[in-house]
């Protein structure tokens, strides 16, 4: 059972893709037993209060090196299905295996339930749809074996649209918007309730995707653009855009994302995450600000270390003067709420 009275739903970790590339003999004994690697696994998700979350499927590019502008490639598209499917195998294996300790949920009502009895509630979650052509087949077939939320970008370009490259310091007006592949990828997400995820996309996008889309407008791993003028993060007018749709932010723990310098810094301290859920708290509203840690993607706090750290980021937002109340609802019932109205909208 979880070891902690508030437990989190995470907006976004990259667990499948450090299992799937990270050359244990048997990846789900490694994140059903635990290991030494990475940030999360079962036992440290129990450890540490981590009731579930949405569980990424991201391709990188074939190489990472970045290009003469510091952005990153394109990524080739013959592999991104194939590796999609593994991963998916993967974490299907994961819930096979666990008996009962993992469950891949498809409504919300299944991560209450998941919460109630201790289970990891994963959610499968696309980050870049390069997997999904644009006679969108994929996505009607990967919606079938589970898929519930997408990001339609990582931060490069893809068939759909313009991801936000990583620049600091920058806004997040950069490089155009949806094509008209990208138009029908964000309708064919609403009339399967797919929640559209709105992080890694450039500010072009954003507005496009909030006029066209009929659900609440959710960026599962972004912060405030006004503390940390980074490009990956959101503008105070997209903010209130998430408000008025009552949307979500969950606030990403990656150093680079939360500092005003943009050094990424391991020293960084939690009192710095604890800001920005302060900002938009107090900016739009206590209802729309989660956590979304990008656990096995990013560089967090050194102070919290892993999953098993995250009871130090409750007691600095009680610390901080969030009631009990609220904190219920930044750790997990606001995650809950917004994937139930879009999902049975």
């Amino acid at each position: 059972m979880l070891n902690s009275s508030f437990p989190v739903f995470d907006g976004h970790n990259d667990v499948l893709l450090r299992l799937r590339r990270g050359g244990q003999k048997d990846p789900v004994a490694a994140f059903l037993n635990g290991e030494d690697a990475g940030h999360i696994d079962l036992p440290r998700a129990r450890k540490g209060g981590l009731a579930g979350g949405l569980c990424a499927i991201y391709v990188p590019s074939p190489s990472m090196t970045k290009d003469a502008n510091g952005d990153f490639p394109t990524p080739a598209q013959p592999d991104a299905l194939n590796e999609t499917l593994a991963m998916a195998r993967l974490l299907f294996d994961i819930e096979k295996r666990s008996e009962g300790g993992v469950t891949v949920c498809r409504t919300a009502a299944d991560i209450r339930r998941s919460i109630e009895t201790g289970s990891f509630a994963a959610v499968f979650h696309i980050e870049g749809a390069e997997a999904v052509a644009g006679d969108l087949d994929a996505l009607y077939i990967l919606h079938q074996a589970g898929l519930r939320t997408l990001g339609p970008v990582w931060s490069r370009p893809n068939a759909f649209a313009y991801g936000v490259p990583f620049r600091f310091p920058s806004t997040p007006d950069i490089g155009p918007g949806l094509s008209e592949a990208g138009k029908d990828l964000i309708r064919a997400c609403n009339d399967l309730k797919i929640m559209v995820d709105l992080s890694h996309m450039n500010e072009k996008g954003f507005w496009e995707i909030a006029e066209l889309s009929k659900a609440p407008l959710v960026a599962s791993h972004s912060n405030v653009h006004a503390l940390c003028p980074h490009s990956r993060n959101l503008t105070d007018r997209q903010l209130d855009a998430i408000r008025d749709t009552q949307g979500l932010v969950g606030i990403n723990f990656g150093v680079l994302f939360l500092r005003d310098d943009g050094v990424k810094d391991p020293a960084t301290g939690i009192d710095q995450l604890v800001r920005h859920v302060a900002y938009i708290a107090e900016r739009i509203g206590i209802d729309r600000v989660a956590l979304g840690s990008d656990f096995d993607g990013t560089t967090i706090p050194a102070e919290m270390k892993d999953a098993a750290g995250l009871p130090k980021l409750v007691e600095a937002l009680k610390a901080h003067g969030f009631n009990d109340e609220e904190l219920a609802k930044i750790t997990h019932l606001n995650w809950i709420d917004v994937l139930d109205r879009t999902w049975a909208a």
